[in-house]
């Protein structure tokens, strides 16, 4: 009778907490999005984090890397400006290309954008290979509780809303049903976004394309919570198959098998066929093919931008103190990354709608790529890099040897030319 009665209770316990937990679910949650208001919680949430990261968190991880690995490498230079201004040949030129060498290996520009970004301060998190949280008795007090929440909490609440959500429920072709389930998304990552001049996307809704930088799979999710997009991208397989499949029921996005995106005739012209239809939603499209961890812009794939229509650049800047929201896919894989960021603070991000922009007279495709990539990465406080994202799993290119072999053939045939020039002029003198 006792075990009865124990189980009875522990039952009756059970479905009270999920009785609550579903009740705040729909009024905070579900309730709030079919509306498409705000209470302001994650702000809140927000802003506590910060006074928390403030006033607990303020040291800088990089002096930890300074003490053991020193503050850098300081080479002489042949000259002031680097290369010599006078083509003449001296041993001491060696030291450019030994400086410029050893840059590359301790401060690559192209491979360190395919890491997690460096923090000014530590941010609770443990992302890094530093024990942060053993330098005192506080943070690692704070760093426990953190792992309380983060854990016992907000990834039970997120992973519920995730599967609210589900790419079944997108079977629905409205536009009001699908901005719905994004914003459940949204509020599944704890996702704050603050949108910047929302006019300038107000001609989008009847065609064109809508370009982007690219940090993570969720930067879909941010731009569709504000607006209903078709997608272009490449078949997959496991999890992001499914996702695709699902999508591709309730809206006409546009999938490429593997072989199909060797054809740039054919992908062009689904893509001008399909902006040319102005009863379909705009295309949404990230260029650099690859995902760059937030801090720069790649180089954009031309094809894009050799269809004759509007282009709409977006910017997209993530706070990384609440989260890595970059998908370093080469180490994580799909499942791995989402609960990764479901058991991160929050995802806290900007996001720039820049005025409309057309191809110019004369201007190639190249060009106007290079022209809508820079006004990018100038909006979102981003490198704008004219290396290819591609070297993320490729090696360099040939062509990009060759040009620096060029030039460092140009300087000696400089010097050559200087000393024969100089060796005649010697003989000649010494004849008269």
């Amino acid at each position: 009778g006792n075990a009865d009665n124990l189980l009875c209770r522990c039952l009756g316990i059970s479905i009270t907490c999920l009785c609550v937990w579903l009740t705040l679910l729909f009024v905070f949650i579900i309730v709030p999005t079919v509306l498409g208001v705000s209470f302001g919680l994650r702000r809140l949430y927000m802003r506590t984090l910060l006074k928390i990261f403030e006033v607990n968190c303020g040291f800088n991880p990089d002096s930890l890397l300074k003490e053991e690995y020193g503050a850098g490498i300081a080479l002489p230079l042949c000259s002031a400006g680097g290369l010599p201004s006078v083509p003449e040949f001296e041993m001491a030129d060696i030291f450019f290309f030994s400086r410029r060498g050893l840059e590359s290996i301790l401060d690559d520009e192209v491979t360190k954008r395919f890491s997690a970004q460096e923090l000014e301060s530590w941010n609770l998190l443990t992302r890094s290979n530093y024990n942060f949280h053993h330098i005192s008795m506080r943070l690692t007090f704070l760093w426990g509780v953190g792992v309380l929440i983060r854990y016992g909490v907000l990834l039970p609440f997120r992973v519920t809303l995730a599967v609210t959500v589900s790419p079944n429920s997108h079977n629905s072709p409205s536009m009001h049903v699908h901005l719905m389930c994004y914003r459940i998304c949204v509020r599944a990552l704890t996702a704050i976004i603050t949108y910047h001049n929302r006019y300038n996307m107000l001609n989008a809704k009847t065609g064109g394309i809508c370009v982007s930088n690219h940090t993570t799979p969720i930067d879909v999710i941010i731009l569709a919570n504000d607006g209903c997009y078709s997608m272009v991208g490449q078949v997959h397989g496991g999890l992001m198959g499914m996702i695709q499949q699902a999508m591709a029921k309730s809206s006409p996005h546009i999938w490429f098998e593997r072989s199909e995106v060797k054809d740039r005739h054919l992908v062009a012209k689904r893509l001008s066929d399909h902006v040319a239809d102005k009863t379909k939603q705009p295309i949404l499209i990230f260029p650099e093919g690859t995902c760059i961890n937030n801090t720069s812009v790649m180089m954009f794939k031309k094809g894009i931008f050799e269809i004759a229509c509007t282009v709409y650049p977006v910017a997209i800047k993530y706070d990384p103190r609440f989260g890595d929201a970059f998908w370093n896919s080469s180490k994580f894989g799909l499942v791995s990354y989402l609960l990764r960021m479901m058991s991160s603070w929050a995802m806290v991000c900007s996001v720039w709608y820049l005025p409309p922009m057309n191809r110019e007279e004369g201007e190639d495709a190249v060009q106007f790529a290079n022209r809508v990539k820079a006004a990018i990465a100038a909006q979102g406080g981003l490198v704008d890099l004219i290396w290819d994202g591609g070297l993320k799993r490729e090696k360099v290119k040939d062509a990009f040897k060759e040009e620096q072999q060029k030039l460092y053939s140009k300087v000696l045939v400089g010097s050559i030319c200087v000393f024969a020039f100089n060796l005649r002029w010697a003989l000649g003198s010494t004849k008269s």
